[in-house]
């Protein structure tokens, strides 16, 4: 029979918030960015990835951090997510650039953490190809550096970003909003890519 131990509680906590309030200011702020959504870039992106997926042409994602994240859920969405139940249809060509970690941590090791995007996107793309970069900032140097790649490889270049947009756009739809914190960017990036 084993001796039984006192579990000690933790002292209660006093919010100087109350969750609900949290929650509903961040329902509200996340609202009126979904309102600045720019609607017809949506569209045009969408438009832009049916016809890469009809003339079989490949779909490139990346970004860094919570954007990384999304390029990977958002492959997952296409490749997957769009695969005919009785697989005999084509399926949706889609690379998240960001999944392969041995390539990314080799590039950033042995070169420079500004190619980890650009040199294995060198190794696969073809004219025709999409290239979708996401970034808060758009100031990311090693996703610039990959959209001038993809640029040179006649690529198809869209880009998702918030904040103030970043540096000039080399892209041919940008989807901004002037979001001010990441939560205000990230969320309403997952809605888009799941409409």
């Amino acid at each position: 029979m084993s001796a039984s131990v006192p579990v000690r509680s933790l002292p209660a906590r006093k919010l100087a918030v109350s969750p609900i309030t949290c929650a509903d200011e961040y329902f509200t702020s996340l609202t009126q960015v979904l309102h600045q959504v720019p609607r017809a870039a949506i569209e045009e992106v969408a438009a832009v990835l049916l016809q890469a997926y009809e003339d079989g042409r490949t779909v490139f994602l990346f970004g860094n951090g919570g954007s990384a994240s999304l390029a990977s859920h958002f492959a997952c969405d296409l490749g997957k997510g769009t695969a005919p139940k009785d697989g005999r249809r084509k399926r949706f060509r889609v690379v998240a650039l960001t999944d392969n970690v041995p390539t990314l941590t080799a590039y950033a090791n042995d070169n420079s953490y500004d190619d980890i995007f650009a040199e294995p996107l060198l190794n696969q793309i073809a004219p025709g190809d999409v290239v979708l970069a996401i970034s808060c900032s758009g100031n990311s140097t090693n996703v610039l550096k990959a959209l001038k790649v993809a640029r040179q490889e006649n690529a198809f270049l869209i880009g998702l970003t918030g904040f103030a947009g970043g540096r000039p756009k080399v892209e041919e739809i940008v989807a901004y909003w002037p979001a001010l914190i990441p939560r205000e960017i990230i969320s309403p990036k997952v809605e888009v890519f799941e409409a």
